[in-house]
């Protein structure tokens, strides 16, 4: 299986290159799957359907979100009808949405995307790690299995916590990869039991900023260290910035990983079709 994950949709800019590039990123890397974070897509806050809705048109399969989940409070009631749009797997029983799809894909294979929020620096939210292994224990990778592929979007601060994630399922998903840090890791991998793993694949934003945020306004909050004006997504040419995964069909372990970057300011990297 081919598969595209794409970082943190940040504001209009991020939104508009991810839209146009999609469509494209399928046909050249022949992609199966692909999962784009798209939590501060709107303004840089939060999700609204029609940006979810334009994602899933432009050739995304499941969208996931994280802290800002509940920004945009349209969201909400869009989250119980649309499955392939999932929140954090380890809030409360109770809260609306899922935090798990199994994507079908167009020859009929299954891929399951689970979306997690880590607690160090983040908010105090259930078990991380006991919520992905539950909704692992549902499902078996591989040939022959409930799904042939297993990704998750490690949503966490802290790279420590986003690589204790990877090593703790290695063996048992395809690629871990972490988000909500902004910046891409350069420790793509392929670990020792089989699983793809990178603590950050970066965003999909305007890097001539403060993790895609005008930066005059968020350098003065460090300056002042006083409340100021809302912060602003930068609205520069975007980098779309994420990580490719190619997989066993027998195991759905990892075989081939390598980043994505295309645009904007950083050195830009395309994995080989």
């Amino acid at each position: 299986m081919r598969l595209l994950f794409l970082g943190d949709v940040v504001g209009r800019s991020g939104r508009d290159a991810l839209v146009a590039a999609l469509p494209g990123f399928r046909e050249r890397l022949r992609l199966d799957l692909v999962v784009v974070n798209g939590e501060n897509a709107s303004h840089g806050f939060g999700l609204s359907p029609d940006m979810a809705r334009a994602f899933l048109e432009a050739g995304a399969d499941v969208v996931t979100l994280g802290n800002h989940a509940w920004d945009r409070k349209e969201i909400i009631p869009f989250l119980e009808t649309e499955p392939r749009v999932i929140r954090p797997v380890n809030f409360p029983p109770g809260t609306p949405g899922r935090g798990a799809h199994v994507a079908v894909l167009r020859d009929g294979r299954r891929a399951l995307v689970a979306n997690v929020m880590g607690r160090l620096f983040m908010d105090a939210l259930d078990d991380p790690f006991r919520a992905v292994q539950a909704e692992l224990a549902r499902h078996r990778m591989g040939a022959g299995g409930t799904v042939q592929a297993v990704v998750i979007d490690v949503h966490a601060e802290a790279s420590s916590e986003k690589a204790a994630f990877g090593h703790s399922f290695d063996g048992l998903a395809s690629l871990v990869v972490g988000t909500h840090t902004h910046a891409p890791s350069a420790d793509h991998q392929i670990l020792p039991g089989g699983t793809a793993y990178m603590t950050d694949a970066g965003m999909c934003g305007d890097y001539d900023s403060v993790i895609g945020m005008q930066k005059g306004t968020a350098a003065l909050r460090f300056w002042r260290k006083m409340p100021g004006e809302r912060l602003a997504p930068a609205e520069g040419e975007a980098t779309l910035c994420g990580v490719f995964v190619e997989t066993e069909d027998t195991t759905g372990l990892a075989r081939r990983v390598e980043p994505l970057r295309q645009g904007g300011r950083l050195s830009q990297a395309m994995p080989e079709p």
